[in-house]
């Protein structure tokens, strides 16, 4: 169990690290007023700012399905590697966005979406 509140936390990072990417060694980078900087980017700097964006659209799906399994009583093994999975799929989601891949990215999306809806089943 103790695992869990650790990949929760990755799980929670994963849009900041695509944020991260967005931005860092941007030229002419404003954090006083980021998103007009954001919304004028092309190629990966956009693209690293949208899946940001999925990033944190896709997280309370996960932690409902997350909470739901602890309250169903998963056991503890299942739901980690669950979660694993699922951090790893979403991980090679901001890859294939940021290198322009659109059928793989939403190959993975896919992919995450069904192991979140394994971790309901589980």
């Amino acid at each position: 169990m103790s695992m869990i509140p650790g990949l929760m936390i990755a799980a929670a990072a994963l849009p900041y690290v695509a944020a991260i990417a967005a931005k860092a060694g941007g030229r002419r980078f404003d954090n006083n007023d980021p998103r007009p900087w954001l919304a004028a980017q092309q190629g990966w700097r956009a693209r690293a700012n949208a899946a940001q964006a999925n990033l944190f659209e896709g997280l309370p799906f996960f932690y409902a399905a997350v909470l739901y399994a602890l309250y169903a009583n998963v056991p503890a093994n299942r739901l980690v590697g669950l979660m694993g999975v699922w951090i790893a799929l979403r991980v090679l989601f901001v890859l294939a966005y940021m290198l322009g891949r659109g059928t793989v990215r939403s190959l993975i999306w896919a992919a995450a979406l069904i192991v979140n809806i394994t971790i309901i089943l589980s």
